[in-house]
């Protein structure tokens, strides 16, 4: 090989290596974002209290501030009732069973102290408006299903009335028969939950 190949082929290769030790990294091996830009987790956080962006704009007011509503449900192991509180009311759910016999509105010897210890809740909340909702599973027909919804509710409100004897107080007494469903009505124990008697009204009436 002659000197002027020699010096071709060394040229050649220091080009080469010059090229592999110049060119950039790939992206995969270097940092996310550039070297000496990396944000500063302690860097302390200006806030101008005369941006005007933070001020409400004339004649502007603040709304009224509002207790968020939450709920609270107790339910006894049974699950034979139910009862719910919230910011604004209470309300009692009572199965069906614990009531009633089957496929009927005739109150049970259980019946009368449950729907009387809810009398007592009402007492102590000096509730005058009360609400007492019947309802059924989706089994016969919803005709059926509305009346007996209907005359359960009306036989707890009866027991109501005499509990509280009182002309001051007011009854909203509905027989909703299938509608509502608390559950799914693909079960017994399912259809059972639907069953069901409620007795609601507001929290702390004056």
């Amino acid at each position: 090989m002659t000197t002027t190949n020699r010096l071709a082929l060394t040229l050649t290769a220091a080009t080469l290596m010059a090229a592999v030790l110049t060119a950039p990294a790939h992206a995969d091996d270097g940092p996310s974002v550039p070297p000496g830009t990396e944000p500063s987790a302690s860097a302390p956080v200006n806030v101008d209290a005369n941006d005007p962006d933070l001020k409400l704009p004339e004649g502007a007011t603040l709304a009224e501030p509002k207790v968020l509503d939450i709920k609270q449900v107790v339910e006894d192991q049974s699950g034979d009732e139910r009862r719910e509180d919230t910011n604004a009311d209470v309300k009692f759910a009572l199965q069906a069973e614990v009531l009633f016999g089957k496929d009927s509105a005739k109150l049970g010897g259980e019946a009368r102290s449950r729907i009387s210890a809810i009398a007592e809740e009402i007492k102590i909340q000096k509730a005058t408006r009360i609400r007492v909702f019947g309802f059924t599973d989706n089994l016969g027909s919803s005709a059926h299903g509305d009346v007996l919804s209907r005359r359960r509710a009306n036989a707890v409100e009866g027991v109501l009335e005499q509990e509280l004897n009182d002309p001051n107080i007011t009854f909203e007494v509905r027989g909703y028969g299938e509608q509502y469903p608390i559950a799914s009505n693909a079960t017994e124990a399912s259809r059972k939950k639907n069953r069901r008697v409620e007795v609601s009204f507001p929290r702390g009436e004056n």
